[in-house]
């Protein structure tokens, strides 16, 4: 497995990652589907912002992706991101997630990120046990603030210090 930046070329096998979570998890509250043109330009606007779109390739596709962008779009907030990691269905629990998750890490860390948020509905408890084996620790709770496949999902928040400075 290689984990590297996304180039347009990636962009049909993330919107297949993409489209099947919308379609059968709760990992992403979304209820439509994307093409690769869709994905090709949140690739480009993520890498235009700065941010890393990372891919995991193993014989020639792609196995997963994740990402991180601005947590709030006001100023105080801008050493803090919120990440996302998803895997192909067929290529789970060979560690993939944990893999594109340290290098997101490294990624933030290496931009000056001081705080990596996660948010995460409470039913998924592989993303949330990803998290807190990486060091993430779970801040809060909010009941019912989502819904998909006809019901209200609660979502935990997850937070990882990537640095120790006192002050900005």
């Amino acid at each position: 497995m290689l984990i590297r930046d996304a180039t347009p070329d990636d962009a049909a096998g993330i919107a297949a990652i993409y489209n099947d979570a919308v379609r059968h998890t709760t990992a992403i509250l979304n209820e439509g589907e994307v093409d690769a043109e869709n994905r090709a330009a949140w690739i480009a606007a993520r890498q235009g912002a700065g941010y890393p779109v990372l891919v995991a390739e193993g014989a020639g596709q792609v196995l997963g992706y994740a990402s991180f962008g601005d947590w709030r779009p006001f100023d105080g907030f801008r050493a803090t991101v919120e990440n996302s990691v998803y895997v192909a269905a067929a290529a789970r629990g060979q560690g993939i997630a944990p893999a594109l998750l340290h290098a997101l890490i490294a990624r933030a860390t290496a931009l000056g990120k001081h705080v990596m948020v996660a948010a995460i509905t409470a039913e998924n408890d592989v993303s949330i046990r990803l998290h807190a084996r990486i060091g993430f620790r779970e801040t809060g709770r909010m009941g019912q603030v989502g819904q998909k496949f006809g019901r209200w999902l609660d979502l935990v928040f997850m937070e990882l210090r990537l640095d120790e400075r006192p002050a900005p």
